[in-house]
């Protein structure tokens, strides 16, 4: 998993889906960040192949390697094996019971299940 500053660029690469570095600084709420500082968690999301870049002159336009899907999905396994004894259904319970999930909200969660079931018959 990245750090929270390095996620956090990551979000914005993947709205952008490819930026060039002035882009990507734009992307942040004022104060923004040095240039210096989004360079220097490029080329170490580059190194752990998160983030790749193609030439343009003297440019870079960087694109995200990992989908955002990917990525989450890969972090909901983590905290189900780390925090839920590797038990999915250990997880949605707890998920199911300690949010503020309206009615709809399960309904829509159950149609969802149900549609997954009914897809792997």
């Amino acid at each position: 998993m990245l750090p929270k500053a390095e996620e956090e660029l990551m979000n914005y690469l993947w709205e952008l889906e490819k930026a060039y570095l002035k882009d990507l600084i734009d992307s942040y709420p004022d104060p923004k960040p040095a240039a210096t500082t989004v360079s220097t968690l490029l080329k170490r999301m580059q190194e752990k192949k998160f983030v790749g870049y193609e030439s343009t002159g003297k440019s870079r336009a960087y694109f995200p390697l990992v989908s955002k899907e990917t990525y989450f999905g890969k972090h909901i396994q983590g905290l189900i094996k780390n925090f839920f004894n590797d038990s999915p259904a250990q997880f949605a319970s707890f998920f199911a019971q300690q949010t503020s999930l309206t009615e709809a909200q399960l309904e829509e969660l159950k149609s969802m299940i149900d549609d997954q079931l009914n897809r792997k018959k």
